[in-house]
C-alpha cells in the first residue's frame, strides 16, 4: 500500500525524473492527468491498470474529491498507485489536497517533485525567470481567479512594484483584467509581456509584445489556455535565447508508422530536432505463436556455414529463442554472421558477434549479390527473418546452388490505435509528413486511412526508406516526396530534416550539430 505523486513535468516527457520513472515502473495502478504525456505511460508495466481522470475547463472526467477517494481506495487494496500530474503536484495541482487526503486516510505517501511549467515553458521560449541583468525575484500568481473582485487575494500594487518577474498561469480568460489592474496599479504599460503556449512541447508558440498590448495580441494570435504569461524585463532576452523554436523541424508534425518497438530511436531523434512525432504503428512485433521450425534449425545448428539476419527484430527474437533453449552466441562460432544494415549489425553486436558482411546498400538483392562471392555453393545458409518477407534473398542464393533454411521467429500483425485522432488531424490538414520503413507498413497504413483524406490533404509528404517501399506506396497511387540515397533510418531523418528546412542556413554550426544528431 503506498501512493506516489509525481510531477509528469510541463509536457515534454523527456523532462520527467529519473525517480518519477522509476515510481512509474513500480506501479500497480496508475492515476493520471490531461497535461502529462501518454507517451510517458510507455513506461508503466503493461498489466497495470490505467486511470485517466483529466481536467480540462468545462470538461472534468473526475470531480478532486473522487479523485482523492480513487487514490485512496487503491492503496487499500494493497496496490501501489502512481498519481501522475502534469508539471509540479505542489505548484497549482492540488498535489497538497491529494497528499492530505492520503495523510487523514493513513495511506503512505511521497511526492516526486516535477518541473513546473511556470519555469519549462519560459525557458523553451528563450526567457529565463532570472537575469544578472534583467531580474533577481520572480512571483508565481494564479489568473485563474477574478482580478477585478473586490477581495482578490491579489496585492496589485506589490505586484507592480515589488517583484522583477512575473509569471501568470490558467490566466487567460482574465488576461485583459491582469493587464489593467497591473498598469492601474503603477506599472509601465511598455514593460515587455510575453505569452508561452504549451511550452515545451512540440505545438508550442509564443509571442513578445507589451503589458499594454498583450491582451489584443492575444487574441489577434489565438491564445488559449494552457497559457503561461510572463511580464518583465526578461522578455526581452527572447531574441538571443530563443532555441528551440529555431530548431529546424519545430511546428513540424510527423507520423511515424513503425512499430512501438522499433520506433524508439526514430521518435528520439524527430524529436531532437523540434519535430511534433505522432505515433501511429500500422504493425506490432509479436512472438511465434509455433517455434517448431527455428526449434530444428536449431538442433542442428552446427550444419549452418552462414547465418543471415535481415532485420533487428530477427536478430532480438533469434537470441531470445536462443537463450530460452540453454545456448548463446558460442552456439554460433563456426558460422559466418551476415546483416542487413548498419542498425541490425549493431544488434549482432550486441551478441558480442562481429558480422562477417554487410552489403554497401541494404536491400535483399544487394545481400544476395554479395554473398555469392563467397561461393555459396552447396552451403547451409540459415534466414531467420519475420513470417511474412520477400523472398528475392533465398531464390537468389537458392540459384546460386546454396541450401536454404528459412525460418520465421517473429510475426509482425496489424495495430490501427488512434485511427480516429489521425484522421481528424488530416482532415484538418495538420500532418506534414508521414513515414514509412518498409511496404509492410505502407499496406498496413493504407488499409487503415482512407485515401481520399490522404489525397485531400494538401500539406502532407510522403517519405520513404527505400526503392522496395516506394514502389509499394506507388501501388496505391501516392509519390515518395522524400527517399535517402541509404536505406537507413538515420539517413530518412536527415533527409527529412533537409527538405523541411530550405530556407536555414545548412552550412551553420547549429544546423550541422543537428544532422549529426539524425546521423
Amino acid at each position: 500500500m503506498f501512493v506516489y505523486l509525481i510531477g509528469a513535468g510541463p509536457g515534454d516527457p523527456g523532462l520527467i525524473t529519473c525517480k518519477g520513472l522509476d515510481a512509474l515502473s513500480r506501479a500497480d495502478v496508475v492515476v493520471y492527468d490531461y497535461l502529462a504525456s501518454d507517451v510517458l505511460l510507455d513506461n508503466v508495466r503493461a498489466d497495470a491498470e490505467k486511470i485517466y481522470v483529466g481536467k480540462i475547463a468545462g470538461n472534468h472526467a473526475m470531480k478532486q474529491e473522487d479523485i482523492n477517494a480513487l487514490l485512496v481506495e487503491k492503496a487499500k487494496e494493497g496496490k501501489i498507485v502512481a498519481r501522475l500530474k502534469g508539471g509540479d503536484p505542489y505548484i497549482f495541482g492540488r498535489g497538497g489536497e491529494e497528499g492530505r487526503a492520503l495523510f487523514d486516510a493513513g495511506v503512505p505517501f511521497c511526492e516526486i517533485p516535477g518541473i513546473s511549467s511556470t519555469i519549462a515553458g519560459p525557458a523553451y521560449a528563450g526567457i529565463p525567470l532570472t537575469d544578472r541583468t534583467a531580474a533577481s525575484s520572480v512571483t508565481i500568481i494564479t489568473g485563474h481567479e477574478d482580478p477585478a473582485k473586490p477581495d482578490s487575494v491579489h496585492n496589485w500594487e506589490a505586484l507592480a512594484k515589488g517583484a522583477s518577474t512575473l509569471v501568470f498561469v490558467m490566466g487567460m480568460k482574465n488576461l485583459p483584467d491582469i493587464s489593467k489592474n497591473l498598469i492601474h496599479a503603477g506599472m509601465d504599460p511598455q514593460t515587455p509581456a510575453a505569452l508561452v503556449h504549451w511550452g515545451t512541447m512540440p505545438t508550442q508558440k509564443s509571442l513578445n509584445s507589451t503589458l499594454a498590448d498583450l491582451p489584443d495580441a492575444a487574441v489577434r494570435e489565438g491564445f488559449k489556455n494552457p497559457s503561461v504569461i510572463v511580464v518583465g524585463n526578461v522578455v526581452s532576452l527572447r531574441d538571443k535565447l530563443n532555441w528551440n523554436e529555431k530548431r529546424p523541424l519545430f511546428g513540424k508534425s510527423v507520423v511515424v508508422t513503425r512499430s512501438r518497438e522499433q520506433a524508439s530511436e526514430m521518435v528520439t531523434m524527430l524529436m531532437a530536432l523540434g519535430a511534433n512525432v505522432i505515433q501511429y504503428p500500422t504493425i506490432s512485433i509479436e512472438k511465434m505463436e509455433d517455434y517448431s521450425l527455428l526449434d530444428a534449425a536449431l538442433d542442428r545448428i552446427a550444419e549452418f556455414s552462414w547465418i543471415i539476419f535481415t532485420s533487428v527484430n530477427g536478430v532480438r527474437h533469434f537470441a531470445r529463442r536462443l537463450r530460452e533453449k540453454g545456448l548463446d552466441s558460442r552456439a554460433l562460432a563456426h558460422a559466418k554472421i551476415a546483416a542487413i544494415g548498419p542498425v541490425t549489425r549493431k544488434e549482432v553486436e550486441k551478441l558480442g558477434i562481429i558480422p562477417d558482411f554487410v552489403p554497401e546498400t541494404f536491400v535483399a538483392e544487394s545481400v544476395a549479390e554479395g554473398l555469392c562471392k563467397f561461393a555459396v555453393q552447396d552451403k547451409e545458409i540459415l534466414i531467420p527473418r519475420a513470417l511474412e518477407s520477400r523472398e528475392v534473398l533465398p531464390e537468389v542464393l537458392a540459384n546460386a546452388g546454396a541450401k536454404v533454411t528459412v525460418v520465421p521467429v517473429y510475426r509482425t500483425v496489424k495495430a490501427h490505435a488512434r485511427k480516429e485522432e489521425l484522421v481528424q488531424a488530416l482532415e484538418e490538414d495538420r500532418i506534414d509528413c508521414i513515414t514509412f520503413a518498409s511496404s509492410s507498413t505502407v499496406r498496413n497504413f493504407m488499409e487503415s486511412i482512407p485515401q481520399d483524406v490522404l489525397k485531400k490533404a494538401g500539406r502532407v509528404r510522403f517519405a520513404s526508406i527505400g526503392p522496395i517501399t516506394t514502389k509499394t506506396l506507388e501501388e496505391f497511387g501516392f509519390k515518395a516526396d522524400i527517399e535517402p540515397k541509404d536505406y537507413t533510418i538515420p539517413a530518412l531523418l536527415a533527409d527529412i530534416t533537409v527538405y523541411f528546412s530550405k530556407e536555414t542556413d545548412m552550412q551553420s554550426p547549429y544546423y550541422q550539430s543537428l544532422l549529426k544528431i539524425a546521423k
